[in-house]
């Protein structure tokens, strides 16, 4: 199968990797046993077109379930720094696993290093020597290795960019290699040789791996066969084909960059909080040269993140995925404790220069900081979230006050979101937007559609920071909690006028360490996949900045049918779209009959039909079969004002009709 899509835009390019599935089909195992008549009226009239806001639908990511460590930043050394152990050593240094026994090395921390924020370094005592016949090394050597993050993918003819600090006063001969997990397959190596007291301060080296070979399950591999004390820091592993060349890693950042966020939020939820004070997320701690950042422990989800993901990589990840920042701010509270009213200024006084760093002008004292890193004109940050989940704490509103009038007096364009939900009655402090979490069952989440139905016009706008289908039906991220929040996202698209922001939450898991299920994106060392829900996403991708026209879909004593409908202007191809999406939640096959009213331009003959269907609502994506649930994609032949369609049982549907005289070019063989 074959789909050309010349003319057609940018509708779809993310989409062709669906038609793997097979021929355009319903793809239901039993056949449904009744068929429900139903209409679908849409009014395309200007004069009842409304405009959905720029930044609609956007992506939150928090430091879970190893998203980042690990995942999206794509250093491979795990515990590079020696840190994870804490400043107290002896200390432990896993994952960093011994090479040798106790008779030819001893490998332990040491409080050693140049680096002010991270004292602690690996100091190798080599015992064995090949020139010496009593106590000869073994033949591999002896030193240590590190596994990263339940294995390094190495690939066949990849760069990778080794950085290390040596120190020693002996003369050294080193391997860096990278090689299989148990070290027999050579896949790149690299030799660093130095006579006595070449090294006898800390060094930075810094070389090239190019790698002879694939294993995902590989490790970094230091040894030596040379009799001497050396210390070891700062260890890094990087790809040097990252996404934009900025650190990230590339296919799980292009998955990203395909549903086309307008907004990003950061850096958590209960991450950016920490379970206490002393483990929150520290911008400044995360910032400047990754060999001076400390580290920290995440303490809410239980694992050590050196923080090479920080404060700018997340304004720098922003800007290359065109969306938005929303920084989340600590505003005093974590989850177990809190400072003292009287340390409150201090925060202050943190946020504000934290917004200097992404906005200041390159001369002023945390612009120039930014600038030093490489990025001299200011991001575009707009949005600061004063916290997350804190609005029942008793001193959240006093210390929300605080961040409000100082932020609003410095930067009078910032739009401030409170924690406090405003859907239901009138806030009693000032915001810009109100944050909404929505975690709730499949059925629920569908009913949910209708939440924001009844909520005042007047006042501050609602921002969805989070919401997921959980429970029993949610597994790993089945079809049926992809449907459902689907559902809900149509909602959102018809309350636009007092719903500015919407993102799913999780958005990345490393499947090896799963925190909460389910989530948008699943990964391994060398694999990923989207789950229903993700695909879901692409479906509203288009919503953003995109004119909303109401309507109405009706069918008799069948309560599971939602649309939602809009024109949207392809800027590539300067090409325009009517979009019309029903989702299905129900058990029938539905003779659907569509009508469309007060178009100013005519519709093409042609246009594309895409579904997001399966067998059982249950079902769900893996490794194994990655492609289970994708949506599938066919031509419209004939498209109209007026049109007939099936619309399969539990499933998604999206017609994106062409508009004008424009020539379509589709055509699958």
């Amino acid at each position: 199968m074959r789909l050309n899509w010349a003319l057609y835009g940018s509708l779809s390019c993310t989409l062709m990797v669906v038609l793997i599935c097979g021929a355009f089909a319903f793809r239901l195992t039993k056949t449904p046993s009744a068929t429900q008549s139903a209409t679908f009226n849409v009014d395309a009239s200007s004069q009842s077109a409304r405009v959905m806001p720029d930044n609609l639908f956007g992506i939150f990511f928090e430091e879970i379930n190893h998203a980042g460590a690990g995942g999206l930043w794509a250093e491979l050394v795990s515990n590079r720094g020696f840190e994870a152990g804490g400043k107290n050593t002896p200390s432990i240094f896993d994952p960093w696993v011994k090479i040798g026994n106790d008779s030819n090395i001893l490998v332990s921390t040491d409080r050693i290093s140049t680096l002010e924020r991270n004292e602690v370094a690996l100091k190798m005592e080599v015992l064995c020597d090949n020139d010496d016949n009593s106590n000869p090394c073994p033949s591999q050597g002896v030193g240590v290795y590190n596994p990263g993050f339940w294995g390094m993918n190495i690939e066949d003819g990849q760069v990778y960019n080794v950085v290390l600090y040596i120190l020693s006063v002996d003369s050294i001969d080193l391997s860096v290699s990278l090689t299989s997990s148990d070290g027999s397959q050579n896949l790149a190596q690299h030799t660093i040789e130095a006579d006595e007291q070449e090294f006898s301060s800390w060094t930075r080296i810094e070389f090239e791996l190019e790698s002879s070979g694939t294993n995902s399950n590989s490790r970094l591999q230091i040894t030596t066969s040379k009799c001497g004390t050396i210390w070891l820091d700062q260890v890094s592993v990087m790809p040097s084909d990252t996404f934009m060349g900025h650190g990230f890693r590339k296919d799980l950042a292009s998955m990203l960059a395909d549903i086309k966020p307008r907004f990003l939020r950061f850096p958590g939820g209960s991450y950016s909080q920490g379970r206490r004070l002393a483990n929150a997320f520290r911008w400044k701690s995360t910032v400047g040269s990754w060999e001076q950042r400390p580290g920290h422990f995440n303490d809410v989800w239980n694992y050590w993140t050196d923080d090479g993901l920080g404060f700018f990589e997340f304004l720098q990840l922003a800007e290359d995925l065109g969306a938005l920042p929303v920084w989340v701010i600590h505003n005093g509270i974590s989850l177990n404790d809190q400072i003292n009213p009287s340390s409150l200024p201090s925060f202050v006084e943190d946020v504000l220069d934290g917004i200097e760093f992404a906005r200041g002008d390159p001369e002023s004292t945390w612009g120039s900081v930014r600038t030093e890193m490489g990025h001299p004109n200011p991001f575009e940050l707009k949005f600061i979230s004063i916290g997350n989940q804190e609005c029942g704490n008793k001193n959240y509103k006093a210390n929300y006050l605080k961040f409000y009038t100082a932020i609003k007096a410095a930067y009078p364009d910032m739009k401030v979101v409170t924690n406090c939900d405003g859907s239901n009655g009138q806030l009693d402090h000032p915001a810009d937007l109100y944050d909404v979490h929505v975690y709730t069952s499949a059925s629920d989440m569908f009913s949910k559609s209708q939440l924001f139905d009844k909520t005042s016009r007047n006042g501050p706008k609602a921002f969805v920071s989070e919401y997921a289908v959980t429970g029993n039906d949610a597994g790993k991220g089945t079809l049926v909690a992809a449907l459902a929040e689907a559902g809900f996202l149509m909602g959102l698209e018809r309350n636009s006028d007092i719903l500015e922001m919407a993102s799913c939450a999780p958005l990345f898991v490393n499947n090896n360490d799963r925190r909460f299920n389910p989530d948008a994106i699943v990964f391994n060392s060398s694999m990923q996949f989207g789950t229903p829900s993700y695909w879901m996403q692409q479906f509203f991708k288009y919503s953003n900045s995109a004119t909303y026209h109401p309507s109405t879909i009706q069918a008799s004593n069948y309560p599971s049918l939602l649309a939602s409908a809009f024109t949207w202007e392809d800027t590539d191809s300067n090409r325009k779209y009517l979009k019309l999406k029903i989702v299905n939640y129900g058990s029938k096959v539905v003779s659907l009959k569509m009508s469309i009213s007060g178009l100013e331009t005519k519709i093409s003959s042609g246009g594309l039909k895409t579904i997001l269907t399966s067998s059982k609502l249950s079902d769900e994506n893996s490794f194994e079969e990655p492609n289970k649930v994708v949506p599938v994609i066919a031509n419209i032949s004939r498209a109209g004002e007026t049109m007939s369609v099936a619309i399969a049982p539990y499933s998604l549907t999206s017609f994106d009709l062409l508009l004008e005289s424009q020539d379509l070019r589709i055509f699958i063989d």
